[in-house]
């Protein structure tokens, strides 16, 4: 392994550690030698990845902001399928990549009042609700979907994937739901 990717790997071992943190006691009640001691390495050689724990931070909330990112690039199926598909894929995906619980959480978080202000605006400008506001939107004029507020309906279908992500961030013997149930509260 080359030095830059030990350093890499050490980049995101510090991150997911910090994560995991953040999650787990609270982003203000860690400290930034909580991180390096757990990771495990000095105070002093963590200040050589990042400068401090807001940047830290930030970091997380640009990595959640890129795979939120994801969602817009699937707004071409069908909306029938698209829900469903959707979430048994990060459902997959989170069994295997175990952080993804965690980082929903933390955006969650991030977007609260309190929070480092450049992490909560960025939290804040993920457009989720609305790009799948405007999929609800073409299955209620497709007949697929309950007619009512598209963004409401969007903003519920959210909360209860962000409430079902929480849960398995804290037990992790909990098993996904069947994405249909989730999805049968759009339908008409």
């Amino acid at each position: 392994m080359t030095r830059k990717e030990q350093k890499e790997e050490r980049k995101k071992a510090i991150l997911m550690t910090a994560l995991n943190l953040f999650v787990k006691r609270g982003y203000h009640e860690t400290k930034i030698s909580d991180i390096a001691e757990a990771v495990p390495m000095s105070t002093g050689l963590m200040f050589h990845y990042f400068e401090s724990k807001e940047e830290l931070l930030l970091e997380l909330v640009k990595m959640g902001a890129a795979y939120t990112g994801v969602v817009s690039k699937l707004d071409d199926i069908p909306p029938q399928i698209f829900f469903t598909e959707f979430l048994r894929k990060l459902f997959e995906y989170s069994a295997k990549e175990t952080w993804v619980f965690n980082m929903f959480v933390l955006m969650g978080q991030a977007r609260r009042a309190g929070m480092p202000e450049e992490a909560r605006k960025l939290a804040l400008s993920m457009s989720t609700v609305d790009q799948t506001a405007v999929i609800i939107k073409k299955g209620q004029e497709a007949g697929i979907f309950r007619e009512g507020d598209a963004h409401l309906l969007s903003i519920c279908f959210w909360a209860s994937v962000q409430g079902i992500m929480e849960e398995m961030a804290l037990d992790d013997k909990m098993k996904a739901p069947d994405p249909e149930w989730i999805v049968a509260m759009l339908k008409a």
